[in-house]
């Protein structure tokens, strides 16, 4: 089903079955699956391959030679009909690569809204991302990844498979991520270690003074004080009681499956 006001560029392929939303402009030598849902005013640039099971929500922008909804690269993947599930609000840049979800994994890559993707960004199966993430130039995802809100990744950075990466953290560019990383620390290197607290990323977004310091002690008691998690747990957790914004930190540590960064 095709909206009457979607534009359509002659030479896009849009086959039956796909539901095109009102206003969606899909432009030269584009390819769109039969199995595809794109919403409202969305905008797909042009030679963009949209396939399987995609559902992609409203006002996106998609930008030339990008990838969406595509065969996953598991080898264990044998045809089965996951999904991938798009927001709204995303900026999608060139040549990104987005892949559908696998079995195993829960069958759905999920991206949400207000992402901005740069050029040849990769987002593999079963991605989890939250909304207002930064994925700067060649950002590359493994499977199985979680990326939670506010989250910036830098340019050539590599994710390993089931890592998990807290709310606004920052990661450097150039960085190999093996080990999760917890809410509001940067992270930098091969492999990643912490660098501190994203202060001026947390201001930005408001946080106060007092939860700035809040959240400073809980980092200097998980990596300077030099004692293990299972000793430092206890005072984060009284921390968390008297500022909620200590508590996603406290709730990371049953979150992480890989380990922290250190």
């Amino acid at each position: 089903m095709i909206d009457q006001s979607a534009r359509i560029h002659p030479t896009a392929i849009v086959e039956e079955g796909a539901k095109i939303g009102p206003e969606v402009t899909i432009g030269p030598f584009s390819i769109i699956g039969k199995n595809v849902e794109i919403g409202a005013r969305t905008v797909l640039k042009s030679h963009v391959v949209v396939n399987g099971f995609t559902q992609i929500g409203q006002d996106n922008l998609i930008f030339q030679f990008t990838s969406v909804g595509e065969v996953n690269q598991d080898l264990k993947y044998a045809g089965e009909d996951t999904k991938l599930i798009i927001g709204d609000h995303n900026s999608i840049r060139e040549g990104c690569s987005i892949h559908r979800g696998s079995v195993q994994g829960g069958g759905v890559t999920r991206i949400g809204n207000h992402n901005l993707l740069m050029g040849n960004t990769h987002v593999g199966h079963d991605g989890l991302i939250g909304n207002h993430c930064i994925f700067a130039n060649n950002a590359t995802l493994a499977g199985h990844v979680t990326v939670d809100d506010h989250a910036i990744i830098g340019g050539m950075t590599a994710v390993h498979q089931w890592c998990t990466i807290g709310a606004h953290v920052m990661v450097g560019g150039c960085s190999g991520v093996v080990q999760d990383v917890p809410p509001y620390v940067i992270a930098q290197g091969n492999h990643a270690s912490p660098y501190g607290i994203n202060i001026e990323g947390l201001k930005r977004r408001g946080f106060s003074k007092e939860a700035l310091h809040a959240i400073r002690n809980a980092y200097k008691l998980l990596y300077r004080s030099g004692r293990p998690l299972e000793e430092v747990k206890p005072e984060i957790a009284a921390l968390a009681q008297e500022h909620s914004e200590v508590q996603p930190f406290y709730d990371f540590f049953a979150r992480s499956t890989r380990g922290l960064i250190r």
